[in-house]
């Protein structure tokens, strides 16, 4: 009796100790179906490479830019030997002291990836990635003309190849656009500055007045977009870069709302954090297919109508629902829209929503059986059977045994 009880007590701690291991869940049909479809949206590498190409040109040529105006921006050395040097009372000797020079902000302090070029959500088909040059103080169109001067030749001594640049004062930017293959691709570079969106605390001159603005800002508008883009970026490289089968899902989505009218007025940017909260607050890993589901589901539950909770934009201070831009009619039709994926998903019909062929079913692939021919010993002779060992009797299934056996039977 003790030793039964000692066993059932260690095989009790042996269980609690052992971890439960997850059984890794097979692929469904809408699983592969979506797979199948992101592998057909996906970039070629000959995409990857051209995009990749033109914004490593437009960095570096932009880093010999901001190196160029920073040295024309920097105090002139004066060649008078009493600036250059202090004195020594003291002892009576002329002593060298050098003086403290004045360090002056670079006027460009840095370039970063924004948009689907820094989220990885390219599509096969994209044509332009953008930009985002950050400034130390608020950009103004003087510092955009002289950017825009300078970058052609910094261009055509970083890269062998030729690009055509367009000027967009309106917009803050500048268009760096290919010349040579075709489709011809763009990268859209903007400028702002921190300083915009949170101005620093101003002293005051020895008058009491206040320093004047420069008179040619840029568009104050576009420079808060372009941060708020730039916010997007960093949000999203936290949290939903790491979300299983949520950049797959992010790209189906695109696709569609480039496919379908009624989806078109969903702006990317509540897209992704209307995906990021389905599948996060799921709590376990999702495949591409139910993940996709999920989201459908959350849209066609109303959450875009005026009744719903909305959706909370994380980059911003103020309360702000991403869903504003939405007018109640689009927000009706995405509503509706989602619905009837919703039928066509819970029917097995998702290679409409994903306007593609319907995949054949897998083969599952069947041990080797080699059917065996029965021997006849002569005419006139009985029908002798070979035997069939075992280990192969127990491979075979029931409509093969009978077929080796030659039974067959008929249903009454």
């Amino acid at each position: 009796m003790t030793m039964q009880r000692h066993g059932k007590q260690s095989k009790k701690k042996s269980q609690e100790k052992s971890p439960t291991l997850q059984m890794r869940r097979p692929e469904s049909s809408d699983d592969r179906h979506v797979m199948a479809k992101h592998a057909s949206i996906y970039p070629t590498e000959e995409e990857l490479q051209r995009f990749q190409n033109i914004v490593s040109s437009c960095e570096k040529a932009l880093k010999l830019v901001s190196d160029q105006i920073a040295e024309s921006d920097a105090p002139k050395k004066k060649n008078d030997a009493k600036n250059a040097v202090g004195t020594g009372e003291n002892d009576g000797e002329n002593k060298e002291v050098p003086k403290k020079e004045e360090t002056v902000p670079r006027a460009l302090k840095g370039v970063m990836r924004v948009g689907v070029l820094a989220k990885g959500l390219l599509l096969q088909g994209d044509t332009n990635v953008q930009l985002v040059v950050l400034c130390s103080d608020k950009p103004t169109k003087t510092l955009l003309k002289k950017v825009h001067t300078l970058l052609p030749k910094q261009l055509t001594s970083v890269t062998e190849e030729k690009y055509e640049l367009k000027l967009c004062i309106n917009e803050a930017s500048i268009i760096v656009s290919s010349v040579e293959k075709d489709p011809k691709i763009s990268c859209t570079i903007t400028i702002t500055s921190p300083v915009i969106r949170e101005p620093p605390p101003v002293k005051p001159e020895p008058g009491g007045k206040k320093p004047k603005e420069p008179a040619d800002l840029l568009n104050k508008q576009k420079c808060l977009e372009a941060l708020a883009v730039l916010r997007h970026a960093k949000w999203f490289q936290a949290r939903a870069t790491g979300l299983t089968s949520c950049v797959v899902v992010l790209r189906i989505l695109r696709e569609l709302c480039q496919r379908n009218n009624v989806w078109a007025p969903l702006n990317e940017w509540a897209m992704e954090l209307l995906v990021e909260k389905c599948i996060s607050s799921v709590g376990f890993n999702l495949g591409p297919g139910d993940a996709l589901r999920r989201v459908v589901e959350c849209l066609a539950s109303g959450i875009l109508l005026p009744d719903g909770p909305g959706l909370y934009d994380p980059c911003e201070k103020e309360t702000t629902d991403v869903l504003n831009t939405l007018t109640l009619q689009d927000k009706e039709n995405i509503t509706a829209s989602a619905q009837h994926t919703l039928r066509l998903i819970a029917f097995r019909q998702i290679h409409q929503v994903l306007n593609m062929e319907q995949l054949p079913m897998p083969r599952f692939r069947r041990k080797n059986f080699k059917p065996r021919k029965r021997k006849r010993a002569g005419d006139g002779d009985a029908v002798a059977d070979e035997e069939i060992p075992r280990s192969d009797m127990e491979n075979l299934s029931l409509c093969e045994y009978e077929a080796e056996n030659n039974n067959i039977y008929i249903a009454e």
